[in-house]
């Protein structure tokens, strides 16, 4: 088995990247929802912030780093303009907008996966800000606790639309 340079990039942006926010997420939901009086002192309350602000700043890092390779690697590759009588197939996105079968896999999936992916990042960045700015205080404030939860799952679903199209999207015109 052997893959190309390009293919390799978009195994690292979406399959390795990707993945890590993906496995973070779940531990960093727990984490932040696991932050109420009946389960936290003081003194754990410290240790527990602490420990969530390092696992979402370094989420929000990995992150940023998957939206920027994509754009501005893989991204690239996609939109790339055949020269003429070139194999289309080598071409993903003037491979896709070929056919009428197929144009739907850009017009739609590419458009929405170039947007949304990029509020992944600006969520859980914001999310970042709010645990690092209120830190004790969420477990005392469940309003502040509860709506930082919901940024962050919102988060995860823009990243999931965006792996989704990602990924049938390199299924149907991948990047050699």
């Amino acid at each position: 088995m052997v893959i190309t340079w390009r293919e390799f990039w978009t195994v690292i942006h979406g399959m390795g990247l990707g993945s890590l926010f993906f496995i973070a997420f779940s531990g960093i939901l727990v984490a932040l929802w696991n932050l109420c009086p009946e389960r936290v002192g003081v003194e754990e309350s410290l240790k527990r912030v602490r420990q969530l602000g390092i696992a979402i700043w370094s989420t929000a890092i990995i992150l940023w780093a998957t939206v920027i390779t994509g754009t501005y690697t893989v991204y690239i590759w996609y939109r790339a303009q055949p020269p003429a009588g070139a194999d289309l197939a080598q071409f993903p996105r003037s491979y896709l907008l070929s056919s009428p079968d197929r144009a739907g896999w850009h017009t739609f999936g590419m458009e929405w996966k170039e947007h949304i992916a990029w509020l992944a990042p600006i969520l859980v960045t914001a999310v970042a800000y709010i645990i690092t700015r209120y830190g004790t205080k969420l477990v005392e404030e469940e309003k502040i606790r509860k709506a930082t939860a919901v940024i962050f799952s919102i988060a995860f679903f823009a990243s999931a639309v965006a792996v989704a199209f990602g990924a049938f999207i390199n299924k149907m015109a991948p990047i050699r």
